[in-house]
């Protein structure tokens, strides 16, 4: 397997949340409540799995080793563009969770932020994913040796075995702190 192959894997699931998100757009336009433990599940889902896990493999891995390399002036732009839409993401996310706690409060005008923060993640990240699994991922697979390729790859799964102790260190990080 490539490293591509792991990435693109990965959206493959991001492109399911997405899809469930979707319904509770549809739901909510419909004129019912917003579903909070859904929003909490999918910020989750989107901080811990898209974010953390798998921009991290993007941008600690795939990035930092394309960067070493002597790529040309439109993968360079694209991947630039790609760590800018990330950031874009996240903060679209802090702006969701921002919305969905004004709601729990009994702001109920929130319920058209949270709407419009929604929207926003569902628009992006189809094309995001697009952009990344046709446009640049393979191409940029040119630019690696066969052993380089193995050696990311090594890295990713290294990469996600961490994840689970950051994930729960930071559990209890926020405990302590409360």
């Amino acid at each position: 397997m490539l490293p591509i192959g792991l990435l693109m894997k990965e959206h493959r699931l991001i492109e399911r949340m997405i899809r469930q998100m979707e319904k509770e757009v549809q739901n909510m336009n419909r004129g019912k409540a917003p579903e909070c433990d859904l929003i909490n599940t999918a910020v989750d889902f989107v901080r811990i799995y898209a974010d953390k896990c798998h921009h991290g493999k993007e941008e600690d891995i795939l990035f930092r080793d394309l960067d070493k390399k002597d790529i040309s002036s439109e993968h360079r732009a694209m991947m630039e563009q790609l760590i800018q839409e990330h950031v874009w993401g996240r903060e679209r996310v802090a702006k969701l969770v921002d919305a969905k706690d004004r709601y729990v409060q009994g702001d109920i005008t929130a319920k058209d932020d949270i709407l419009a923060e929604l929207n926003k993640l569902i628009d992006f990240y189809p094309k995001h994913i697009d952009k990344e699994d046709n446009h640049f991922f393979k191409p940029c697979m040119d630019y690696f040796t066969d052993e380089e390729k193995e050696a990311m790859l090594r890295e990713c799964f290294d990469f996600d075995k961490d994840l689970i102790h950051w994930q729960y260190g930071w559990v209890v990080e926020k405990l302590e702190k409360a």
